[in-house]
């Protein structure tokens, strides 16, 4: 009887708990995008015009001002701007620093055609015969680079279960195995503590290099 209803504890747990997390992560994120409504004069807010709240009307907001902005960037006007908007920021001790840091990373992630975070590696790590995961965020470090005697890639290697935080180490890229695996299946492993872990082999993938040079995993 114990065991019984142990088994559909768990079950009830299973259902449960991530609807739950789930919910509450996704009206973090719409409460969060809707703060994007002070923006508006109070006449135009929705409280003024229907005499209630519409959640997630911040949400449409804010993907008119991100395109809005994008829209209006991507012309020569819109980028002279933005060239006069940064100069006046990097004249400001701290906020240059930030801003600029920031920026980097968000160009780096979300350019077209950089390896940021577009590839799952696994390393030997903290010692040889220990893997653990990894993702690329950047080759060719500069004065790193030209200072080993092998090319390396820059890794970050998350925490668990928290994946926003973790360390950088810099590998030899003849030293790293590059996994099939997508980026999102890699940080479902890494959150889940291992868990999680994606179906293998991939259906009509062909191997990658790192599979290749090491036989596979």
């Amino acid at each position: 009887m114990l065991h019984t209803l142990r088994k559909y504890l768990i079950t009830g747990l299973v259902v449960w708990v991530p609807l739950v997390i789930t919910f509450f992560v996704v009206k973090f994120l719409v409460d969060l995008m809707d703060n994007s409504l002070l923006l508006l004069p109070p006449a135009w807010r929705p409280e003024a015009l229907f005499g209630f709240k519409i959640p997630g009307l911040g949400v449409v907001l804010a993907a008119v001002i991100l395109l809005v902005t994008g829209l209006v960037t991507a012309n020569l006007l819109g980028r002279k701007l933005v060239d006069l908007w940064e100069s006046v920021l990097q004249r400001i001790p701290l906020v240059r620093s930030i801003y600029s840091a920031v920026k980097q990373v968000m160009e780096t992630l979300l350019g077209a055609g950089g390896d940021s975070f577009r590839k799952v590696l696994m390393i030997e790590y903290p010692r040889k015969g220990i893997w653990t995961l990894g993702f690329q965020t950047g080759v060719g470090v500069g004065e790193v680079q030209s200072r080993t005697s092998k090319e390396v890639v820059t890794v970050f290697v998350p925490t668990t279960p928290n994946p926003t935080s973790g360390f950088i180490i810099l590998v030899p890229r003849d030293e790293v195995v590059e996994l099939d695996m997508s980026v999102e299946d890699g940080l479902k492993f890494v959150m889940s503590l291992g868990v999680v872990s994606p179906r293998w082999p991939y259906p009509n993938r062909p191997p990658s290099n790192g599979e290749q040079r090491r036989g596979g995993f």
